[in-house]
């Protein structure tokens, strides 16, 4: 009897599949959204997956860039323009095409941090909170459990097949994100020699800047742009910028001269000025480091004394530097920043950081053949802002949303956690009058804590070029790095 069912129930499925549409005029056909909905489904109709071999990657990161936050810049984006914020769409949302969602949770935790999931996304395999470029069997701040559990990544596997490679980001260049293309470490707090135990040093290990001078494979990164100069020079060096700071480092090595020594035609900078007079065709390689620990926000970047160039034009140059390869490269592009400004409560610094994170995007693809270039756009993983309340449409996304049952207004965005949170004992502050758009306001939080913290949820990926119709529906945060070294060609063997 269940056969006889199943039979007919899939003979009844094909005679509603093979059954004729017919047109139907309908009383909502000539509504605006009617009929702008129309026209996205005819482009979808019309997308064509581009099944070929991708000669270029482009990694995107924000970091931080959760779901929420990503419609929350649409609307602070358009709202900017003075266009309709909530129709806007960014330059990632038109440009990149496939979308799947990505499960951040990692080897031993539902909640991950920026290291395990960057690995993830490089290596192709979860691994534990704390730690980069290893897998799951490593022991966090163990450095003798690094030996033998480490991860080839995929910018190893591009400088093997003769592939230029590169890193942008607005953090140091040793933060987590960044280091998991080429550090192994159980510990992603060592960024210098300096925050290494004694039984680190007997044991042989190495921090995440001295890895990233020494790094081994193939002739090393063509570019890499970002901040943590600290992490490079000697404790008796004066920082170029601020000259009352000296570097990190106290085992005598001057990394940045050590640099400088391998490339006969690199050009380390560390102001705008320098990189601006960067001539790619001319320069091997290009190393820079804007500040001493990480790179301001986009919203105070004008008002950097030395100057800093924008994601944008730091991802512009990097393209253009490794464009000259003709096999093609490899290139991570991290908006950092986005993840400080919520774990400050900091919802306007994480929102311009993540407008820019588009911007750079858009660059990227204007820059590149994207029918050979696979560009990828996700984060690593999610924060506790959300968006609440009934807010009238064209509201300001960083604007009140309406009056609470305490009778004090209640802004749009707000955090499950965070330095914005009500003290013991205190009243909830009323913000009627308060400017809840200026720059340095802090989202009122629920649960008190000094630093905002990361979320669990899933985050988007967003994707186009070669291979990128493979990212649809959930997927494991680890299969962004199968699909990238499928659409090059260059995965593991059977």
């Amino acid at each position: 009897m269940r056969k006889i069912f199943r039979s007919l129930t899939a003979g009844i499925s094909i005679v509603a599949v093979a059954a004729p549409a017919f047109a139907q005029d309908l009383p909502q056909a000539g509504d605006s959204y009617f009929k702008a909905a129309q026209a996205e489904l005819e482009s979808i109709v019309a997308r064509q997956p581009n099944t070929g071999k991708a000669k270029n990657i482009i990694l995107f990161v924000g970091d931080g860039f959760s779901i929420p936050t990503l419609t929350a810049t649409r609307i602070y984006d358009g709202q900017k323009k003075g266009v309709d914020g909530e129709s806007n769409k960014l330059a990632m949302e038109q440009l990149l095409p496939y979308v799947a969602l990505s499960k951040t949770y990692t080897a031993d935790s539902q909640v991950a941090d920026s290291a395990p999931t960057a690995t993830a996304m490089v290596s192709g395999v979860k691994s534990v909170n704390g730690t980069i470029g290893v897998d799951q069997d490593i022991k966090y701040q163990d450095c003798s459990s690094v030996k033998g559990n480490e991860v080839t990544t995929i910018f190893e596997q591009a400088e093997a097949a003769g592939l230029a490679t590169g890193i942008v980001t607005t953090t140091r260049i040793t933060h987590a994100t960044p280091a998991a293309a080429y550090a192994k470490t159980a510990d992603r707090d060592v960024e210098n020699d300096s925050q290494m135990s004694d039984a680190d040093r007997a044991g042989g290990c190495k921090d995440i800047a001295a890895q990233l001078i020494d790094w081994p494979a193939g002739n090393g990164f063509e570019v890499l742009l970002g901040g943590g100069r600290s992490n490079f020079m000697l404790e008796t060096q004066d920082d170029p910028e601020t000259a009352d700071k000296k570097g990190a480092r106290k085992d005598g090595r001057d990394l940045v001269k050590e640099w400088q020594a391998k490339s006969n035609d690199g050009a380390y900078v560390w102001n705008k000025e320098q990189f601006d007079a960067v001539d790619p065709a001319s320069t091997g390689k290009l190393f820079g480091l804007f500040e001493r620990s990480h790179m301001q926000y986009e919203a105070d970047r004008a008002e950097d004394k030395a100057g800093e160039p924008s994601l944008a034009e730091m991802t512009t140059k990097a393209i253009d530097m490794l464009s000259k390869n003709q096999d093609g490269f490899v290139l991570m592009v991290e908006a950092g920043r986005i993840d400080h400004g919520h774990h400050a409560g900091n919802a306007n610094r994480a929102l311009e950081d993540a407008v820019a994170l588009s911007d750079a995007v858009k660059a990227a693809y204007d820059k590149v053949n994207p029918e050979e270039t696979l560009i990828v756009a996700t984060a690593d993983h999610s924060h506790v802002m959300s968006i609440a309340g009934y807010p009238d449409r064209n509201n300001p996304i960083l604007g009140v949303a309406g009056t609470a049952d305490d009778g004090k207004p209640y802004t749009t965005l707000g955090y499950m956690n965070g330095p914005g949170a009500v003290k013991e004992g205190e009243p909830r502050p009323d913000v009627t009058g308060v400017d809840t758009q200026a720059k340095d306001y802090l989202q009122q939080a629920l649960v008190p804590v000094e630093s905002e913290t990361h979320a669990g949820d899933d985050v988007a990926v967003l994707a186009q070029g070669p291979q990128a119709y493979l990212f649809q529906g959930i997927i494991e945060q680890n299969t962004i790095y199968h699909v990238m070294a499928k659409a090059l060609g260059i995965g593991a063997k059977p």
